[in-house]
């Protein structure tokens, strides 16, 4: 019974990601978007940097927990991790924007732990995935990204924070490219066999 129910999961979450593509889309036009904007100006205070990564973190979040969401009957209790990951989103863009006087340190926890936290419920993503589609890779790619940078920020916060905003904008414009390439390759196979 245990090998009947995992294949549904599976087909479920696939079939709520393919129906709701456009999602995917606008998480990733989003992170581009946020990317872009760190990389025009690294320059941008402390502060600025906070309200922009707090009002992204929310709206990823947003999209993320609506993706979780949407859908027909019972499968929507099955995307738990879209769910995790939107939580984990809004919940720390909150603290962000409610907190702005933060220290840069404490900011860059909280970037931290949300980066490592959504990698890895995107690998988990991903490896649900393995067996549905082809192009799960760009998941998990995302989530080892993602995670990657949580660490380095935990492991080197005393390095230039002019250092950091490169690294983030580089990996948002990234991931969000990731984002728009599995959106469209999920648009393309709305109905999976």
């Amino acid at each position: 019974m245990k090998a009947r129910t995992q294949p549904n999961l599976t087909f479920a979450l696939l079939r709520a990601l393919a129906e709701n593509w456009w999602l995917l889309l606008i998480r990733g036009i989003l992170a581009i978007a946020f990317g872009v904007l760190v990389l025009l100006w690294p320059d941008l205070t402390l502060l600025t940097l906070t309200f922009l990564w707090g009002a992204y973190a929310i709206a990823d979040g947003i999209f993320a927990l609506g993706a979780a969401t949407l859908g027909k009957g019972r499968e929507t209790a099955r995307r738990l991790w879209l769910a995790l990951i939107g939580v984990a989103g809004i919940l720390v863009g909150i603290l962000t924007l409610v907190w702005p006087e933060i220290p840069a340190q404490v900011l860059l926890l909280f970037i931290a732990a949300w980066a490592i936290i959504t990698g890895m419920l995107q690998i988990w993503g991903a490896f649900e995935l393995r067996k549905e589609i082809e192009v799960e890779w760009m998941l998990g790619l995302c989530g080892l990204l993602s995670i990657a940078l949580g660490i380095i920020l935990v492991a080197r916060p005393s390095a230039g924070a002019l250092a950091f905003i490169w690294l983030i904008g580089s990996l948002a414009i990234f991931v969000g490219c990731i984002y728009v390439s599995l959106s469209l390759w999920l648009k393309e196979r709305r109905h999976p066999a």
